[in-house]
């Protein structure tokens, strides 16, 4: 039975059946706990709450249920329990990230037969920017292993090894994946950026890390327009001392030629630098803590930070995300619309250890608003997970893919990039499919995962997130340093977790363990405990609900508002696109400024503001209006596509936004910059 509303009465906006429950890896795996340590846990509360307890029985089990491939060696398996940081997972594992990728859950237990079937299973479909009506190509994890085990003998022979860095500036596409997995293979450290990178966006970035290898792409397409890319890719490989081979993936063009380097002589095609005869990979046994992926901070603040992630929390994090949270199995088809400068394709690739089916898509989701779902309906995509912008794009544009495609497979949607509006909860029941379970997920770069996420054996409540994750010991502190429920304040982990980052590359410090830089990020709010960044709070369902960047917070009268409670409110009018909110220092006070992106045809006029007032004074206070609204053409975004508060506000306070490469549209503030409105009443 599910169960589904569009009002905001207390009340779930769907249910699991108790079939769905019953037959959910998370339950099975409850049931699993209580055989295991003779224990009665009855719910995922319970059960949440004896995984933060006993963290170490907790990770291991996840070890043993997932089936990592590996070795856990002799415990303990948690060194420094109450160091944050400095707390030692499994310090005796050896493991290979992309051996348990290749070789999926219960490959080994597989007979013949179908261990052949699993074979010629299709492990990676990519679509480019045409969607179906373009190029579909299929990988299957036989081809798969083949390849990654030519490109790993090609990085070999480029003198590639354990600890070294393999950087790829590409689209989201098949030839990624292999890149990634080769480098894995050999303990090395992969690092990618999208083409949508500028070059010193990109040099940025790729410069901390020093790369020996770099793979780069002749163009791609993006809303039906073609980019070459090569003079863009030359010009990061003639600033890259580092490299000792530069190869290019022929995306756009199978006959593209090659960039025309000035500084760097070794340049070859994808498929010339993996032209051997090896058949079968093999794997560099790597310690839990080696590291697996360098990923970058947005850079709004800065030059991009380099957060590394190890290989044994990346993957025992994603396993459990995956199978548990998200309920993949072998038998799905997984889906995240993301590009390679995003840790969410560091997400999806890992479905690949559930012996799941990715799909993978490079384009323009929203040129045609059918696009994502003719694929879904095609591909029979059972998981599908896109950000919160798009729903509410998709909303608006009167799309209902519930009427237009059959997607009796899925699920499973995911939303992640900003919080999800009450009503875009309201629009994926109604317009989309009534029985599934809605995620909205929250986490990042950061942790290379989630901290709240989906649950298949709970209820979906409108405006929240389902569930904190298990082993995560999330609360939210006031200001003081209290943990405090159903009241706002900042999102914090209160103990050790293995996906929490190794460091920041080069932050070594002698007097600060895990460097400087490290520290200061996470941990100098409140001591030995994370503190995430975010503005939350946790809500009587033991959800959560996101407010906003805790930096983004605005202050009127002493006041502490998140942004995204405004957002929810100003996006549910029609004539709104969307909306980005500041404070502005007035008068010994602040002052709350809303710009506003109108629909073609809305205009601002002295009613429209009225409404947008009495629209936000009904739903929260009167400290939440603004004092003024300004209609703006666009707003600013990070290339991933998040919104930029701090930008907009550094240039209203006449400040200077010290790292524009790191916006996709960085051109906008100057439209800011120019506003008379800002400086009078």
């Amino acid at each position: 039975m599910n169960k589904h509303s569009q009002t905001s009465m207390p009340s779930p906006v769907w249910a699991p059946s108790d079939e769905r429950v019953k037959s959910s890896a998370m339950d099975k795996f409850r049931r699993w706990i209580n055989t295991q340590y003779h224990l009665a846990l009855k719910n995922y509360q319970q059960l949440h709450r004896w995984s933060i307890e006993e963290p170490e029985r907790f990770w291991q089990s996840i070890w043993i249920f997932t089936e990592v491939k590996g070795e856990m060696g002799v415990g303990p398996y948690l060194l420094n329990a109450e160091r944050m940081p400095g707390a030692q997972w499994f310090p005796n594992a050896t493991l290979n990230y992309a051996e348990n990728l290749l070789y999926p859950e219960g490959f080994e237990c597989f007979n013949d037969h179908e261990r052949e079937q699993m074979s010629d299973k299709a492990a990676l479909i990519c679509f480019g920017d045409d969607g179906i009506e373009g190029i579909r190509k299929e990988v299957t994890y036989q081809v798969l292993r083949r390849r990654v085990a030519k490109l790993q003998r090609a990085l070999e022979e480029s003198g590639v090894g354990a600890g070294d860095v393999v950087a790829g500036y590409l689209p989201n596409c098949f030839q990624t994946v292999i890149a990634m997995l080769a480098t894995s293979s050999l303990g090395a450290v992969w690092t990618s950026c999208s083409p949508d990178f500028g070059v010193k966006g990109v040099l940025d970035r790729f410069s901390q890390t020093k790369p020996k290898v770099l793979f780069t792409v002749d163009g791609y397409q993006y809303g039906g327009k073609e980019i070459d890319m090569r003079d863009k890719s030359a010009a990061v490989a003639d600033a890259l001392p580092s490299l000792s081979a530069v190869v290019q993936v022929n995306f756009l063009h199978p006959d593209a030629t090659l960039p025309v380097l000035h500084k760097q002589s070794n340049v070859t095609y994808f498929q010339v630098y993996m032209d051997n005869d090896a058949i079968t990979p093999t794997f560099h046994p790597c310690a839990f803590d080696d590291p697996l992926y360098v990923l970058y901070s947005s850079g709004t603040t800065g030059t991009p930070k380099c957060i590394v992630h190890g290989i044994g929390g990346t993957l025992l994090q994603h396993r459990k995300e995956h199978l548990l949270h998200c309920d993949i199995t072998q038998n799905d088809v997984l889906f995240f619309f993301t590009t390679c400068g995003w840790m969410m394709w560091n997400w999806l690739a890992s479905g690949l250890a559930s012996g799941a089916t990715i799909v993978l898509f490079d384009g323009n989701p929203l040129d045609r608003e059918d696009k994502l779902w003719r694929i879904a309906e095609q591909e029979k995509i059972s998981a599908l997970g896109t950000s919160a912008k798009y729903l509410s794009a998709l909303e608006q544009s009167g799309f209902k893919p519930a009427v237009q495609c059959q997607l009796s497979e899925l699920k499973l949607i995911m939303s992640t990039g900003s919080p999800l509006s009450p009503s875009s909860y309201d629009f994926v029941y109604q317009d989309i499919a009534e029985d599934l379970c809605l995620a909205s997920i929250s986490g990042g770069t950061d942790i290379v995962s989630c901290f709240a996420l989906g649950n298949p054996t709970l209820p979906v409540w409108r405006g929240e997130l389902q569930s904190l994750g298990l082993g995560m010991d999330v609360a939210v502190y006031d200001s003081e340093g209290r943990a405090v429920f159903g009241e706002k304040g900042e999102l914090v982990c209160c103990h050790p977790f293995p996906c929490m980052p190794l460091g920041f590359w080069d932050d070594n410090t002698n007097d600060i363990p895990h460097g400087h830089k490290y520290h200061r990020a996470y941990f100098e709010r409140f001591c030995n405990v994370w503190a995430h960044g975010d503005y939350a709070e946790i809500t009587p369902n033991n959800g959560l609900v996101i407010h906003g960047r805790a930096d983004a917070v605005l202050n009127p009268g002493g006041v502490r508002i998140g942004t995204a409670e405004i957002y929810r409110q100003v996006e549910r009018l029609d004539d709104v696109v969307e909306s980005l909110a500041i404070g502005q220092p007035w008068e010994d006070d602040q002052r709350v400024i809303l710009f506003v992106v109108l629909k073609t045809g809305s205009v601002l006029t002295e009613l429209l503001q009225q409404k947008i007032r009495r629209q936000i004074r009904d739903n929260t206070t009167p400290r939440h209006v603004p004092a003024k609204i300004i209609a703006v053409p666009e707003l600013p975004r990070t290339i991933s596509g998040k919104l930029v508060e701090l930008a907009v506000k550094q240039v209203v306070m006449n400040e200077t936004v010290t790292n524009t490469d790191a916006l996709a549209n960085p051109e906008v503030l100057n439209y800011f910059a120019a506003l008379p409105e800002l400086t009078k009443d």
